[in-house]
């Protein structure tokens, strides 16, 4: 077993949900919780998600490979992805990407030599009027993203990073 006791609990929670036939229904929740304590899905995390539910390895794989939410390779412990979905470009999003690769000194699918942050392009985030939209982890949204306010999270990402 990798992940810790209360991962696996946590998957018990989600596992009620639904009938105890359709275990397949939880994949991505435990996929979710996985990478919320790992960072990201290795082979081995996803084989023992797969094992946990009794699903074929494969059928865990596929899903964690489908969503640009799972991380199947290592990113830094802050993953800023910013929308560039045609709303949002024409709304400053390529601009705030292109702000925040010469800001952090990376590409995209790049991680920060300190290891803090990684780089990457999203899809539609469903709140194009408050463009340019980035995700911080897959889980908070931030909008309306100014120089001056990309500035701002990245220092404060930077002090919480450090004194963790």
């Amino acid at each position: 077993m990798l992940l810790s006791e209360q991962a696996y609990q946590r998957i018990d929670r989600e596992l009620t949900k639904y009938p105890p036939d359709q275990k397949r229904s939880a994949v991505m929740a435990a996929l979710a919780i996985a990478q919320q304590e790992k960072g990201w899905l290795s082979t081995e995390v996803i084989r023992d998600v797969a094992d946990y539910l009794e699903l074929p390895a494969i059928a865990v794989q596929e899903v964690a490979t489908f969503y640009d939410m799972f991380n199947t390779s290592p990113v830094g412990r802050y993953k800023i992805t910013v929308c560039s979905n045609l709303p949002c470009a024409l709304r400053d999003g390529v601009k705030a990407l292109e702000y925040l690769k010469e800001k952090l000194g990376i590409d995209v699918n790049e991680t920060t030599p300190d290891g803090l942050f990684t780089l990457t392009e999203g899809e539609c985030m469903g709140s194009c009027g408050d463009a340019p939209v980035m995700l911080v982890n897959d889980r908070h949204m931030c909008v309306h993203m100014s120089p001056e306010r990309m500035d701002a999270m990245i220092e404060e990402l930077k002090q919480h990073g450090e004194s963790a």
